[in-house]
C-alpha cells in the first residue's frame, strides 16, 4: 500500500502536485529544519503554562470557565 502524502493547502501548490502526480513527475521534497533549542524552550514553556494558569485562577473563575465549556460542548 502506498504511503499517503500530505497535500498542500495552497490551491496553486495543490494543483501543481496533482498535475505532477498524474503525469508521473517527481516533485522536489521540501525540508524544514527547526532550531532544536527553540523547540525545547517552547515545549518547556508549554508544559509549565497550563499548571501556572490554573494555580492563578480563583475557584469562582474556574467555575465560570467550566460552566462556559459545558454550555458550549458539542456532541
Amino acid at each position: 500500500m502506498k504511503d499517503k502524502k500530505k497535500r498542500p493547502r495552497d490551491i496553486f501548490q495543490l494543483a501543481a502536485s496533482i498535475v505532477a502526480e498524474a503525469t508521473g513527475e517527481e516533485q522536489p521534497v521540501e525540508t524544514t529544519t527547526k532550531n532544536q533549542a527553540a523547540v525545547e524552550l517552547g515545549r518547556l514553556g508549554g508544559l509549565k503554562g497550563g499548571k501556572a494558569r490554573a494555580n492563578k485562577l480563583t475557584p469562582e473563575r474556574r467555575k465560570e470557565i467550566a460552566q462556559k465549556a459545558a454550555k458550549n460542548k458539542v456532541g
